[in-house]
């Protein structure tokens, strides 16, 4: 069987403010896309021979994100492995070959990040149909994308001698991001393919290279994935024991030692959206090159990508530009130089800035809140509960707070007394009074909250039971 891995970590920081650390760029659906980019990964290999449940990669604070996705595109049977925190693709593939392994002894595993778009999805199956010829063999493949311009974004892989039968090449070297000379000069070769972080193995043979090549991170994931914490839903890496284990790619660990890897060239209008130009070299562009998104007003500007996201956005005689405006944030940048928006985000970290990890909306696996206004010692939030969903039985110990009921009826639990809200009707919730929202009914169910108090950060929270496990 083979066993589509999906590496769905990461923040996307180069695409702030859409982006961000707790719903970044995997899970956005981009304007063009069928889906987020994370269940496009999933819908384009659909079809694939023998394609056995996907394994998906994430950290522990995406996971009520990645099931529900799942749930979207009908997936019903999957298998969710939490990171505790990111160690590169190295350790995260050998957990999940430990698991496949576990499933199916002769398991091959489909390796792909969950942020790649593709013009042509069916030279991408086709590409993995002929990969899959090879890797019963036993060798290790990498995809490689033919090269369509002088990338220096990307690092690179030189091909080695010709397998002709298969249309794949020995790897001759792995080649780290090259200055603008040399990119051209490895386009004008054309020995050189793009480096993807797509592969296809088996994953006996992952783990005996890992073993071989870097036995530090074969015995730390080991180690790790014998304290697997195994749920009905997920999966959880014991975060001391995965924490001990080094941060390495694939490539340095693997790929590049072993004498068993592969590179099959893969022509199908790749791009791994890493940052605002890419998405506009990507989109439909306008007879003056520009792609716009949302309610945008243009005059004497070429070239540019500007996106609304909540109000009307208007650009006069500029050229190269990126614009993108959300509901908290608008970043502005030459285009030229998007890459280094992820300086933007490493300063608004650094400042505890909620705009680096939050949109005003934020989903929850209960439903959702927004931020709507915010002020010296109070702070107003809609809410929405889903049918059949529940808030955690909670208090805070510096804040207390008012709840409306706009839409629905929601069972209240506030201390001693349960009672119910219907539309219209309030109740108040004192500082460090134990209670819990939720949704008994066939619809959701909205509220209008008002916080007050000397602090209103979401860790202000003791949770005392909830259905979701999460702990404070």
């Amino acid at each position: 069987m083979l066993y589509p891995v999906i590496l769905a970590g990461g923040i996307g920081s180069r695409l702030w403010p859409l982006s961000r650390a707790k719903l970044p760029k995997q899970f956005i659906r981009f304007p063009g896309n069928r889906g987020s980019l994370f269940q496009d990964t999933l819908t384009r290999i659909i079809g694939l021979p023998q394609l056995a449940d996907p394994v998906v990669l994430c950290s522990a604070e995406q996971r009520f994100v990645v099931a529900e996705q799942l749930r979207q595109l009908g997936v019903d049977k999957s298998h969710i492995l939490l990171e505790p925190l990111g160690r590169n693709t190295a350790p995260a593939v050998a957990v999940a070959a430990q698991w496949v392994t576990e499933l199916d002894a002769e398991a091959e595993m489909l390796v792909l990040p969950a942020d790649h778009v593709f013009a042509d999805e069916a030279a991408l199956r086709a590409a993995i149909q002929r990969a899959g010829a090879i890797v019963a063999k036993g060798e290790m493949i990498t995809f490689g994308i033919v090269p369509g311009a002088p990338e220096t974004g990307y690092g690179y892989i030189r091909k080695g001698e010709s397998m002709p039968s298969q249309g794949a090449f020995g790897v001759a070297e792995f080649v780290e991001k090259p200055d603008l000379d040399r990119a051209r000069s490895y386009l004008a070769s054309g020995d050189y393919l793009w480096n993807s972080g797509m592969f296809i193995f088996k994953a006996s043979s992952y783990l005996a290279e890992l073993k071989q090549h870097a036995p530090d991170i074969y015995q730390a994931c080991a180690e790790a994935y014998s304290g697997l914490i195994r749920g009905e839903d997920f999966q959880s890496l014991p975060e001391t024991e995965f924490a001990a284990c080094r941060s390495e790619s694939i490539d340095y660990a693997v790929m590049e030692p072993t004498d068993r890897a592969v590179v099959m060239p893969l022509d199908a209008g790749w791009s791994d959206l890493g940052a605002w130009d890419a998405i506009w070299q990507t989109g439909s562009r306008d007879g003056a090159g520009n792609v716009v998104n949302g309610d945008v007003l243009l005059e004497q500007v070429s070239d540019s990508y500007v996106q609304s996201g909540s109000r009307l956005v208007a650009a006069v005689g500029i050229d190269n530009a990126v614009i993108v405006e959300t509901a908290d944030a608008v970043l502005v940048a030459d285009r030229s130089k998007t890459q280094q928006v992820k300086e933007i985000v490493n300063s608004l970290q650094a400042a505890g800035r909620e705009e680096a990890e939050n949109h005003t909306l934020v989903r929850r696996p209960w439903g959702s809140y927004e931020s709507v206004a915010s002020g010296e010692g109070f702070q107003v939030k809609h809410i929405i509960v889903e049918p059949g969903a529940a808030l955690s039985l909670q208090l805070h110990h510096r804040r207390a707070e008012h709840w409306t009921v706009i839409k629905g009826i929601a069972r209240v639990i506030c201390d001693e007394r349960e009672f119910d809200l219907a539309v219209n009707e309030s109740t108040f919730i004192p500082l460090g009074s134990k209670h819990r929202l939720s949704n008994d009914g066939d619809e959701i169910v909205e509220l209008i909250e008002v916080q007050v108090g000397d602090y209103l950060g979401e860790d202000d929270i003791v949770r005392f039971d909830d259905r979701y496990g999460r702990a404070n």
